[in-house]
């Protein structure tokens, strides 16, 4: 008996990637709320799909975030600077990296130095980014800037009046002990930690 021979379907097509949609059209831009470090807009836009919407969005310079480190000691798990502060939004206090706000035609760098002075009074000779990421894009055109400073040494911290800051340092393995303990909430500070405990682990920090 001859062999029978099937034919098998040819492999499907590779779907074609979605094309990315185009940005929504700006109608109009209302300044709703002035207030000293954001502004709040209500925009209306045209959306890709031709529907309108109205979107309420804070305004702001940007912000940087310090993950400054002690590797004098033992570098595969130095020593982190910390903050604990309360916070009224969050209505607790919190465990963080420094940061704060750039200024205008301030760059980013230039803020992380002086942020972490004010704050800490330490000050750091090697700075190195590591990301920039959008907080909560949704509402918050807010972005933030990671930089990693190395070879720190002490100084004197400028807090501003209403900033009631401890200062603190705890090896990078006890930080991590905190994050899986659910202890730091500080979604930049969970981020920081994630990124510069995976350069550790790929030996690349």
């Amino acid at each position: 008996m001859a062999a029978q021979i099937i034919k098998r379907p040819s492999a499907p097509k590779a779907v074609e990637k979605r094309k990315r949609s185009t940005k929504p059209r700006l109608i109009s831009s209302k300044l709703a709320y002035q207030g000293k470090v954001f502004s709040v807009f209500t925009d209306t836009v045209e959306e890709p799909g031709g529907g309108i919407n109205v979107r309420d969005v804070i305004r702001h310079n940007g912000s940087v975030v310090i993950l400054a480190v002690d590797e004098s000691k033992d570098p595969n798990d130095p020593d982190i600077i910390f903050e604990r502060q309360y916070r009224h939004a969050a209505g607790q206090f919190l465990i963080e990296l420094p940061a704060g706000r750039v200024e205008r035609k301030e760059s980013t760098l230039a803020a992380a130095k002086r942020e972490l002075i004010e704050e800490t009074g330490y000050r750091a000779k090697r700075w190195t980014l590591l990301t920039k990421y959008f907080a909560s894009p949704g509402f918050l055109g807010e972005w933030m800037q990671i930089y990693l400073a190395r070879d720190i040494r002490e100084g004197a911290a400028t807090p501003e009046p209403d900033e009631n800051i401890e200062v603190f340092r705890l090896p990078l393995s006890e930080a991590l002990a905190l994050v899986a303990a659910n202890k730091i909430h500080d979604g930049k500070t969970l981020i920081g930690l994630m990124l510069f405990a995976a350069a550790i682990r790929k030996g690349s920090s």
